[in-house]
């Protein structure tokens, strides 16, 4: 298994409802990406960092492990945003060259904090939900609210192949490298040739091979999994609605006060 799914099944809020949980980041998730205040955005993803680890157990070095990801694609992502080629220096800073200036604007690195920050806290509302939820769980909820059963089964299906190609890939990778597969450019990039192709064979005949015992299962069309019934306490309805509206009313304060950047 995969770090997230391995961290989901041992965290403390597993049992707790799904309904609850995927409705908060759901919620929260929108709140954020409509309102895109810098300020909000800090308020959620410290929020939805302090649920994921203390209340949910995932230990801090694997969470911010996984934000680091996403941090560093934002980050490549903006610079094309901030710097700009110009024969006339902007307001935040200016590095001559020749007769052009490497510069950018105030308003351009504001832009570019609105954009991270607001990414990075709805990263944190989809991680406080797959690192507290199991798939099976997830799919349960979009079930519940009649979601099409052909999205569901693709889910599955897609999320079930990933292991599948990870544990392929991963094998091939040792095979290649115990036979120095990556001694230098010109054999890594052979190596990733062959790599590929072999990794799409495989996933092809392992795609065959489930469907083959799907239906030697008796499978009519629709994937059946167990589903486990947590019922929603009352409290985590009120803390629900509690932390939804506190982060609606900040949003309309923030903008009262001409606060929202």
């Amino acid at each position: 298994m995969i770090i997230i799914d391995k961290l989901c099944y041992t965290s403390k809020l597993r049992y707790t409802n799904a309904s609850i949980k995927t409705a908060l980041a759901i919620i929260t998730l929108l709140v954020c990406v409509i309102d895109r205040s810098i300020a909000l955005s800090v308020c959620i993803l410290f929020a939805m960092g302090y649920l994921t680890i203390h209340l949910g157990g995932i230990s801090p070095s694997h969470y911010f492990r996984l934000m680091r990801i996403p941090l560093i694609f934002l980050f490549l992502s903006t610079i094309a945003i901030i710097i700009n080629f110009s024969k006339t220096p902007l307001s935040a800073f200016a590095v001559p060259i020749g007769n052009i200036y490497i510069t950018s604007s105030r308003t351009s690195l504001l832009f570019a904090a609105q954009l991270i920050l607001t990414a990075l806290a709805s990263v944190s509302c989809l991680y406080f939900l797959s690192l507290s939820t199991p798939i099976t769980d997830i799919l349960t909820v979009f079930r519940k609210i009649h979601c099409p059963e052909i999205m569901i089964e693709l889910m599955l299906l897609i999320y079930r192949f990933i292991f599948v190609l990870l544990d392929i890939a991963d094998s091939l990778t040792c095979a290649q490298r115990s036979r120095l597969g990556n001694v230098n450019l010109k054999t890594s990039c052979k190596s990733m040739g062959n790599l590929i192709s072999a990794l799409f064979i495989r996933a092809f005949k392992k795609s065959s091979f489930l469907f083959d015992a799907m239906e030697s299962r008796c499978y009519d069309g629709t994937i059946h999994v167990l589903e486990e019934n947590y019922p929603a306490k009352k409290n985590h309805i009120i803390y629900l609605i509690v932390f939804e509206l506190t982060l609606i009313i900040l949003s309309v304060i923030l903008r009262i006060c001409g606060l929202h950047i």
